[in-house]
């Protein structure tokens, strides 16, 4: 008998890592759209809108890196 219960065809740790990545992927395209709403909503210009861009938006540049990273490393 099978050790490992099955969800959708895939075992638990392959449904999790497939589940994070998109999971977090709609979180953050949802992130990149309220940060437009905020530059668009406070008339910041395209000089602002980037500023906020780059700074609310470094957490999870970070994070996307954090993953390329492990994965040129061979880590994952």
């Amino acid at each position: 008998m099978d050790a490992e219960p099955l969800i959708f065809g895939l075992t638990v740790a392959e449904f999790e890592d497939y589940s994070l990545k998109l999971c977090f992927t709609a979180l953050i395209a949802y992130m990149v759209f309220i940060i437009g709403q905020l530059a668009w909503e406070s008339k910041a210009g395209k000089y602002g809108a980037l500023w906020m861009f780059v700074g609310l938006g470094l957490g999870f540049v970070g994070f996307i890196a954090k993953g390329f990273i492990q994965r040129m490393l061979g880590i994952e």
